[in-house]
Formats: C-alpha cells, structure tokens, sequence
C-alpha cells in the first residue's frame, strides 16, 4: 500500500511494508508504513523533518498516524534502552522498582537531562511494571533483532 503523499507530512524516504515487520502485529498490522519527510507544521522558510508512521483502518487513512520530530525519535530509542538496562537489575528491588527513589537516570542533552524515573504517580503502578517487565521479556527477540541491527548500524557510522 502507497503512503499518502498528498497530506501534510510529505514523505522523501519510506519503508510502505512496515505492516510485515510490525513486531508481534507483523502481517496484521494496521501501522501500514513508515516515513522521513518534511513536516507538517513546516512553515514558510523554516523547514523541519520528522518521522511518521503511517495507519490505515482498512477504508481510510487514520488520524492515529503518528509523527515525531527526529530528535525525538532518537530520544525514543535513549529512553527505551535506558529502561532495558534498568530491567536487567530491577529484579533486586521486591516492587520492581524502589518507591523511594523511582528515579532511574538522568541522560545528559544538550545543557540538561532526560530524567528517566518510575512513574509512582500512577496508582496502579506496583501491578503495572511487572505487566510492562512481562510485555518486555515476551517482546526480547522482535526489540533485540532490531537493537543489533542499530547498533551495528551507528557502528558504521562511527557512533
């Protein structure tokens, strides 16, 4: 299925058979592709690009289609390792986590930090990290595949 080209966002590069490597929804998908164009709240001589993944219902394109600056998507992928390698330990704390301190990280950017901290504000929190731990470890081969492949990737480009 072709990408839209005629919205807002305006793809350059795309990958239109995202549905088929979608993780656990691979071939039953509705995230239908995946796009780095021009943005679309690009305005006039200031021109920004982003990320978007494109959904489709099976009628129409869906207003649930996401786009993401590119700093944000790679603050995406800081944050989600960052909590793979807080889960690798987090088995010491009997709560997953210490209600203490919920505080994980704070990864230094450009003059200050992402804190990267346990979200106790959620009162369901002490049942909701042992679901997310779970969805982690059933998820482990389709993020790890795709984890080598990034790594290796900023290896050839000297990161």
């Amino acid at each position: 299925m072709k990408i839209p080209t005629s919205l807002k966002h305006k793809p350059v590069i795309v990958c239109e058979n995202y549905e088929n490597v979608d993780g656990r929804d691979a071939y039953h998908s509705n995230a239908k592709g995946l796009s780095l164009g021009l943005a679309q709240w690009n305005d006039r001589g200031n021109v920004d690009i982003s990320a978007k993944v494109w959904r489709y219902t099976g009628e129409k394109w869906s207003r649930q289609s996401e786009e993401l600056p590119l700093h944000r998507l790679v603050d995406l992928n800081i944050l989600l390792c960052r909590t793979l390698q807080y889960f690798r330990e987090a088995y010491r704390y009997e709560k997953l986590y210490d209600p203490e301190n919920p505080r994980i990280d704070r990864v230094g950017l450009q003059g200050d930090a992402m804190t990267v901290e346990v979200c106790t504000d959620n009162e369901r929190i002490d049942e909701d990290i042992r679901l997310f731990r779970d969805a982690l470890a059933q998820n482990d081969e389709f993020l790890s595949e795709r984890l080598k492949v990034l790594s290796s990737l900023l290896k050839e480009l000297n990161y």
